[in-house]
């Protein structure tokens, strides 16, 4: 999903909406997620790969075909909390219509 009214770049960042569509890539190549749309939420410094401070990613919201069924909900969980370093919590995955 293209998000360019939230979107930003910044020198040695990555945009959201880049970061959104690569993970949406990754999730519709893993078996049984299906179609995705992903918005990342972003706000905060921290440090990123390379000793780059880039913005910290505060919450995700995904919409997923396969977000019916358990465990495929809980790999596209698993698979963003190690991604981005963030919890449970902050993680919402719906069931795509």
């Amino acid at each position: 999903m293209q998000n360019t009214e939230t979107s930003w770049k910044t020198e040695g960042t990555v945009s959201e909406s880049e970061l959104e569509r690569k993970l949406a890539s990754i999730l519709q190549n893993t078996e049984g997620v299906g179609r995705v749309q992903v918005l990342l939420m972003t706000g905060g410094e921290q440090k990123g790969f390379y000793d780059t401070d880039t913005e910290a990613v505060t919450g995700i919201l995904i919409a997923a075909e396969g977000a019916d069924d358990p465990v495929t909900k809980r790999n596209i969980q698993q698979a963003v909390m190690a991604l981005f370093q963030i919890e449970a919590h902050k993680i919402k995955i719906m069931k795509m219509k």
